[in-house]
């Protein structure tokens, strides 16, 4: 928690922390957060059903306007519905090479197992234990003669090196045109016979065979966007949208004209099943009907 909160301070650091929250009201990170000016919050578990007690939390991150929670030596279970609230948007940092070691007492099952290195991992929380997806690890020598304390004290080093790295990295992602394309990508190719190719040095996506339904833009004509073109059914659906909402929505160069409209990928909190959805909508606009029925009937079971 330490390493996070004076990573934090770095002038470039993309992070804020908001609030530190325990379930333990002695814990000394208390302390320390309320000496360096952050809100804190404490309440004892014992008594408490484990889901009214995560609801305890989950509505003092909600006044902290949280964004995203990364657990540091939390070391409670949380119930199922607490993590689905949070779910893509809750880290956790873990003493071992996942999905080696889950669990407790991974620095003597390392040394146990005879491994050359042990080391800790950022993952993104889920139901199960130890489980989400990783998002980033550092490996630790084992020295022979290591005991568990002894391994531990080097794997924290290393932990304080590897969260906040992880952690900035992950808060930013969206406004990193790379993992930005991966997310337009991944949704655009799962529609029937879409294909990828480079449309006038952009990312495009069409029918195989057929037309093109969406582009990915980077900075068309200098506008600084970053954004995804896809097609409405004409000039007065693209107005109306652009005036509904201006900040999300813009008339694109050149494709503008024929009724493409662009959404806005780089504003962060991007709602991807509205984007999956317009995707899907730009598909079925140039799609040709033998793909169109085959959508429509399954559609109806």
């Amino acid at each position: 928690m330490a390493a996070l909160v004076y990573a934090a301070k770095a002038a470039d650091c993309p992070f804020e922390i908001v609030l530190v929250a325990a379930n333990d009201p002695q814990a000394p990170g208390l302390k320390l957060a309320q000496a360096e000016g952050i809100a804190t919050f404490a309440h004892s578990h014992r008594g408490i059903d484990r889901a009214a007690f995560d609801a305890i939390i989950d509505d003092q991150l909600n006044q902290a306007k949280a964004e995203y929670v990364a657990l540091a030596g939390y070391m409670r279970m949380l119930s199922d519905g607490f993590v689905t609230r949070w779910a893509g948007r809750m880290l956790n940092i873990h003493p071992s090479l996942l999905p080696k070691y889950k669990g407790l007492d991974t620095y003597a099952r390392a040394i146990d197992a005879g491994d050359k290195v042990a080391g800790c991992s950022v993952h993104v929380v889920t139901p199960e234990l130890d489980d989400g997806p990783v998002l980033g690890q550092t490996e630790v020598a084992i020295i022979p003669g290591d005991t568990p304390d002894s391994l531990a004290a080097r794997i924290r080093l290393a932990e304080h090196q590897l969260y906040p790295r992880v952690l900035a990295a992950y808060v930013s992602r969206e406004s990193d045109p790379a993992w930005l394309l991966a997310q337009v990508r991944q949704h655009a190719l799962a529609l029937p016979e879409a294909i990828e190719r480079q449309s006038h040095g952009a990312p495009a996506f069409h029918i195989e065979k057929g037309k093109f339904f969406a582009y990915f833009s980077q900075d068309l004509n200098g506008n600084g966007i970053t954004g995804l073109l896809v097609k409405t059914s004409g000039a007065d659906e693209q107005a109306a949208l652009i005036a509904a909402d201006p900040d999300l929505y813009f008339r694109p160069a050149y494709l503008g004209p024929s009724g493409w409209i662009g959404i806005r990928l780089d504003s962060g909190g991007n709602d991807w099943d509205h984007i999956a959805a317009w995707l899907a909508k730009s598909w079925q606009g140039v799609a040709p009907k033998r793909l169109t029925k085959l959508i429509d009937a399954a559609a109806q079971f």
